[in-house]
């Protein structure tokens, strides 16, 4: 059993005998001494997709749900669900849009590099690699002379997403980006 300070986001907990999904972590540390760290976690339902907030001590010990991890390989869209194929048994996984909301936007057609998490054969949410790598499409044009400094300026990649980007780069570049904060790491 992990501990609340232990905690990402995309972990499955059992609380009240029901599956949540960790989708966001706010830690606090209060600046009194022997104060406790405190860690404010937003929870979605996996089955209602109703949300769920509790605060926990770092210390506290909390119930995981047993999950399958499956690689997986997106296919296509269906109307309001999303086709996904098991990269091993080639078995297809149907799963709502609003269960996989924050990690549509990073997904492209034939996208391989994802992991499902599986609870009794169904698929309830969707892991994606930490970074990716897009093509600029859309940015202001390149500062001859422009340095690696921290001034930054717009730009829409090939999956729509707009970002802040170092001055030097154009459009057509490849990047890498951090699919957690959206933000810029490295020229590809």
């Amino acid at each position: 059993m992990p501990k609340a300070c232990d905690l990402k986001k995309g972990n499955v907990l059992e609380i009240n005998g029901e599956a949540y999904m960790v989708k966001d972590i706010d830690v606090r540390s209060p600046s009194a001494r022997g104060a406790v760290t405190l860690y404010k976690i937003r929870f979605n339902n996996i089955r209602t997709k109703q949300k769920y907030e509790e605060t926990f001590k770092g210390n506290d010990m909390i119930s995981e749900v047993v999950l399958l991890k499956r690689a997986v390989q997106y296919l296509y869209p269906d109307g309001a669900l999303h086709v996904f194929m098991d990269s091993k048994e080639y078995f297809q996984y149907m799963v709502e849009a609003d269960a996989i909301e924050d990690e549509l936007i990073w997904i492209t057609d034939d996208m391989e590099g994802l992991v499902a998490l599986i609870i009794d054969e169904q698929m309830v949410a969707l892991e994606i690699p930490k970074s990716l790598v897009f093509e600029i499409s859309e940015t202001a044009p390149e500062l001859k002379g422009a340095s690696a400094t921290a001034r930054t300026k717009p730009a829409t990649l090939s999956n729509g997403i707009e970002v802040q980007i170092p001055e030097y780069l154009k459009v057509g570049e490849m990047i890498k980006i951090n699919t957690e904060t959206k933000k810029f790491m490295s020229r590809a």
